[in-house]
């Protein structure tokens, strides 16, 4: 490698990017208009800008105090001054991550739970590039399994970060959105798996692997697999490259699962609670009156007070997620007996998912807590925390809930809005108060994971088929038309967007999960809706 070779390359790959770009992300109508081209090339090219190698120490509290099991009341208090013992906090490390990064100017370090959500369009890009940043998260993962749901590396990084959010602690969680990365990843590598695509033989797949090129390895024996086309797709072009893959990181990615049942698990049994597993329940520690972070949905409003007894849908849900990703991992890899022990998991928590935490009275999903009289009961406060079975796929396509669901999607008065869903309902008493961070303003993500979920009940048959596919048309829309809109008119993506006029609001030049409008661009117009019998009779007739 010569400066002369670099700057060749880079202008090579400059003047090929709008072609391989408009190829990987094909931009489906209304947004086929040449309009938006700068506006998908530019969200898209600054969020791969945004990846990084970063490398330092970390402040960790490992004194494991009491106070951090949070098992008696008042425990959010009891845990505050525990952090603020002058011995609590220690650097750890240096350690190292290669990451995507939410914003270069304001966040520009790694985020455990935005991160599988950047990944998702830099996969459709370059997918082995994306197994490689997977990997590098994963091998944060310390003896028990925890990976800091914030990176902030070294002391340049921590001079961006209010020292009250320094500390990182190994009983806090964040929501494992690599899981949809992993699952995709399978998805597609079972499309690749075609006699007639390219392969490359397990023997020269090993000299590949360390880093032997010498003359032996002709340019005949790599095949296609070193061109600038095929090189992003290698582990899905070869079937022993993708497992020996898979299994170099599920001992670290089995860990991380099981240390989240484990730290993160709620009380059933001792409440009384009604339901199919007495295991299947889960509560996401570090909570205060005002806000829980660790779930990413800061100060969406939960139980008041915090109590021991909670049980949170939207953590069961992101549980059972990872469970269905883990189960197809284990499977692919040949290790059936987990495979066996997550099949039993996934169908406990499926059934829990309604035991616990449908309510019919308020006709959605909530949280649970404990009342004044030991009686467990539902919070409803409606918004993305009561649609998240629904938003990771846990609700069946047959389901009366899923009706309920698309019915509080698309109703004006809670969630729906002309610029996308908003994180809380109109109606709840607590919208738009306080922080107002998650309490109303549309967030790209969940409206990204609502579109997805949209597209799929709307594809197969089912009673509510109509009305996913009805809602996923206008909702595509109303997102990328106001991302859109606001970047043609403040030249910036933005962290959220105002649910009364649209706006974009707090962080600026904010690429990181708000660049998914160009993945959504290229989903399909419309869901095709397959006649009811009834059609087909009277088509005959």
């Amino acid at each position: 490698m010569t400066s002369e070779i670099l700057t060749e390359t880079i202008k090579s790959v400059s003047l090929s990017f709008p072609k391989r770009f408009e190829k990987i992300f094909p931009r489906e109508a209304p947004f086929s208009a040449s309009k938006y081209t700068k506006f998908a090339r530019s969200l898209f090219s600054n969020l791969l800008g945004g990846i990084g190698y970063f490398h330092g120490t970390s402040v960790v509290d490992r004194t494991y105090a009491t106070e951090y099991e949070e098992e008696n009341e008042g425990f959010w208090e009891d845990a505050a001054e525990a952090q603020k013992r002058p011995y609590a906090a220690k650097l750890e490390g240096p350690t190292e991550l290669f990451s995507s990064i939410p914003s270069r100017p304001f966040f520009p370090r790694g985020f455990l739970w935005d991160e599988g959500f950047h990944l998702i369009p830099i996969s459709e890009w370059d997918m082995d590039l994306t197994l490689e940043i997977v990997k590098s998260w994963l091998s944060l993962a310390d003896d028990d399994g925890w990976i800091g749901r914030e990176q902030i590396l070294g002391d340049e990084a921590r001079t961006k970060v209010p020292s009250e959010f320094q500390t990182q602690y190994p009983h806090y969680a964040n929501p494992p959105t690599l899981f949809f990365i992993l699952t995709k990843f399978i998805d597609k590598l079972e499309e690749f798996q075609d006699p007639g695509k390219f392969h490359v033989t397990p023997a020269v797949f090993n000299r590949i692997l360390t880093g032997i090129t010498d003359e032996t390895l002709s340019q005949e024996s790599f095949g296609n697999m070193f061109s600038s086309a095929d090189l992003p797709t290698a582990h899905l072009r070869n079937p022993e490259a993708a497992l020996q893959y898979l299994r170099s990181i599920y001992p670290l990615l089995r860990r991380h699962y099981f240390w989240y049942r484990k730290t993160q698990s709620g009380e059933i049994r001792t409440w009384d609670r009604e339901a199919y597993s007495m295991k299947e329940g889960y509560r996401w520690r570090g909570r205060t009156p005002e806000h829980c972070l660790t779930s990413g949905l800061d100060d969406y409003p939960r139980a008041r007070p915090p109590h021991t007894g909670e049980l949170h849908v939207d953590l069961l849900s992101w549980v059972g997620m990872m469970t269905r990703c883990i189960k197809r991992i284990a499977a692919k890899i040949g290790e059936m007996e987990d495979a066996a022990e997550f099949d039993e998991f996934d169908y406990a928590i499926t059934k829990n998912v309604d035991d616990l935490h449908w309510s019919d009275e308020h006709g959605t999903y909530c949280d649970a807590t404990i009342d004044y009289y030991d009686e467990s009961v539902h919070v409803c406060h409606k918004g993305y925390i009561s649609i998240f079975p629904f938003l990771v796929g846990l609700v069946n396509k047959d389901s009366d809930k899923l009706g309920k669901v698309l019915d509080l999607i698309e109703d004006p008065e809670h969630l729906w809005s002309d610029y996308g869903l908003r994180s809380l309902s109109k109606s709840d008493e607590y919208f738009g108060t306080g922080e107002n961070y998650w309490k109303g303003p549309v967030w790209i993500n969940i409206n990204y994971l609502a579109i997805q979920r949209l597209q799929e009940y709307g594809s197969v048959s089912g009673p509510h088929q109509a009305q996913a596919a009805r809602i996923y048309t206008k909702l595509r829309i109303n997102v990328v038309e106001n991302v859109y809109r606001e970047w043609e008119t403040t030249g910036y993506a933005w962290e959220q967007y105002d649910s009364d006029t649209g706006k974009g609001q707090r962080t600026a030049h904010f690429l990181g999960w708000t660049s998914l409008v160009v993945k959504i661009m290229s989903m399909p117009e419309n869901v095709a809706v397959a006649p009811t019998p009834e059609a087909g009779i009277k088509d005959e007739l």
